[in-house]
């Protein structure tokens, strides 16, 4: 085990809505360390952003809650932090890259003015120097004249040029950590390995941990050394990247590997899809969550939650079916 910069254990977070209480994070546990990439799957609404927004503590004011667990970021308690503390911990020790980059930007104030602003809260430079790195982390994303951009607005900008914006300010503090929701989603395939590439340089450069938030299972390959699988707030898989390609255990993490499409395929040939919908994460705690969509379901599923039980060295599976004597085999399909 090398140097654990973050550490949760049994997080809880749900959400308290007029038509019931949604289990938005359900007991996940997971440990990252400095200067390695961790990433968590599944399909919309397993929990993914809900687990990134509780590290830094930024839920919906009225209806979001942590109600149980522990997050410890470096050796301190962050569900502890004060005012001041947490201030302090989000943008100077973590930085965000949010998932939706017309949101996470003031329409009303430059580019310029609001990456100055960022970065003079976090660190002890005057402002002439604070512009300066804001122009050059414009310029590592890619963005064309980053100094005439600096006096554009929001709304003068494409999507993934916000989306380059916003991961320019969450690199130009130097951050221990930085959590990216989805920072691809918004750009084409040549911008896409821009930023990933240069993330990879920031990592290599100052040992900076990366919470990698994504559905792009080819993303997972390049940049993870760690991935968590996640579905209806659960952890149902959990392990090396490289041993999730080559072992995976769990029948939900089959379906996602199976829905790539490969370059194998042929023209005509249906995408694979896993069947049923997620549940209501109102009516969840009770059963094994992907019951209803499992192939391999047995009785025990619909009524018993399944614990998460370490198979194999580092790798841990919640499966009534993987915890017993007789276990699945993936049938690969070529």
């Amino acid at each position: 085990m090398g140097d654990v910069i973050l550490r949760v254990n049994d997080l809880k977070t749900y959400l308290f809505l007029a038509s019931g209480t949604a289990k938005a994070v359900d007991g996940v546990s997971f440990t990252l360390e400095r200067g390695k990439t961790m990433g968590i799957v599944g399909e919309s609404g397993s929990g993914k952003s809900v687990t990134a927004s509780s590290i830094i503590r930024l839920l919906p004011r009225n209806t979001g809650r942590i109600v149980g667990g522990e997050i410890e970021f470096d050796g301190r308690n962050v569900l502890r932090l004060d005012k001041k503390e947490l201030m302090e911990y989000r943008g100077r020790d973590v930085s965000m890259i949010f998932q939706d980059p017309m949101t996470s930007l003031d329409p009303v104030f430059k580019i310029g003015d609001q990456m100055v602003e960022m970065i003079l809260a976090h660190q002890e430079v005057t402002k002439d120097e604070a512009r300066n790195i804001a122009i050059d982390a414009l310029k590592k994303v890619g963005i064309p004249n980053p100094e005439s951009r600096m006096n554009s607005y929001p709304y003068e900008l494409s999507g993934g040029m916000c989306q380059r914006v916003i991961i320019a300010m969450a690199i130009s503090s130097k951050p221990k950590l930085v959590i990216a929701d989805e920072p691809t989603t918004a750009l084409d395939v040549t911008v896409q390995a821009q930023v990933l590439d240069l993330l990879k340089e920031m990592q290599k450069h100052q040992d900076t941990a990366i919470l990698l938030i994504t559905h792009n299972l080819g993303v997972v390959w390049d940049m993870c050394d760690t991935v968590m699988v996640m579905y209806a707030g659960k952890t149902v898989e959990y392990t090396t990247a490289k041993r999730l390609y080559a072992e995976p255990q769990h029948p939900y993490t089959w379906g996602l590997l199976d829905s790539m499409p490969k370059l194998s395929d042929e023209s005509k040939s249906h995408l694979a899809a896993i069947p049923g919908t997620p549940p209501d994460l109102r009516l969840t705690g009770e059963c094994c969550n992907f019951h209803n969509r499992c192939p391999y379901a047995l009785d025990v599923c619909s009524n018993k939650v399944p614990e998460l039980i370490e198979v194999s060295d580092g790798h841990f599976v919640a499966c009534h079916r993987q915890t017993g004597k007789e276990k699945l085999t993936r049938e690969v399909k070529i």
